[in-house]
């Protein structure tokens, strides 16, 4: 099995040399990325994760996510629920190059196959991170949890919001700072439409101005879950002492 894993760890290494930022409002390109190889588990429970953690493995599990949306539930059967395992070092490869903070707003392909080095592959498709549990000492994957993200359904995204321009913004210049309000904004996004990322820029602001929720530049298909779309992202402020009428 290690053999198996390691020439697919390998593999890996190769495929993320050719990683590119994602673009404004366009997820990264499955193709960028190694599949990454599942195996089903048989048992589960806490002396079955650990054996296999302590064997180079973290537990895994995906299944549809479901929406509530107009009051159904819109989502794939839970019979595609699989429980599995995957390699440490093909994670680990995959958070290096993505980066830990936009890892669960970026899709993947997974291929679950029968066992180790089979060539029999019992489903296949594209996945979205939704959780990494870690030890909170450590540091280290315990657990990983994946959602279909099949063409033409929708998911629920956490976005990471990357500020860009402070270098150049009049405010900065002037002595204010950026107050980032927001680190993230939540979507309901088709599958083949979530983005990594969505970048601020805040570059033309002076102090006091700011930029709010619907100001985001996102795909027409992304719907933003907020009760005030008006509420700001960040805010370009006074400094303290100006605040204060210090001199």
């Amino acid at each position: 099995m290690s053999r198996w894993w390691g020439g697919e760890a390998g593999r890996l290494r190769t495929a993320v040399l050719n990683f590119r930022s994602s673009s404004l409002s366009s997820s990264h390109p499955a193709a960028a990325y190694h599949t990454i190889q599942a195996i089903p588990r048989e048992c589960t429970g806490s002396k079955i994760s650990a054996r296999d953690r302590a064997q180079g493995r973290i537990p895994a599990v995906v299944f549809a996510q479901q929406l509530f949306i107009g009051g159904k539930i819109d989502g794939r059967s839970v019979s595609r629920k699989h429980i599995l395992t995957t390699e440490r070092k093909q994670i680990q490869a995959i958070l290096k190059s993505v980066q830990p903070e936009f890892f669960c707003s970026t899709t993947f392909p997974l291929q679950i196959r029968a066992g180790s080095g089979s060539s029999v592959l019992l489903e296949s498709g594209k996945v979205l991170p939704l959780k990494i549990h870690r030890d909170p000492e450590t540091g280290k994957v315990l657990n990983l949890v994946f959602a279909w993200a099949d063409e033409g359904s929708e998911l629920k995204v956490d976005v990471p919001l990357v500020f860009k321009g402070e270098d150049v913004c009049p405010g900065i210049k002037k002595g204010g700072y950026l107050n980032r309000i927001r680190r993230s904004l939540k979507f309901i996004c088709p599958a083949e439409h979530i983005p990594s990322k969505i970048e601020v820029d805040v570059s033309n602001l002076d102090i006091g101005d700011r930029i709010l929720m619907h100001d985001m530049e996102v795909h027409p298909s992304l719907k933003l879950l907020s009760r005030n779309e008006t509420m700001p992202v960040c805010k370009i402020n006074a400094a303290k002492f100006e605040e204060s009428g210090e001199v």
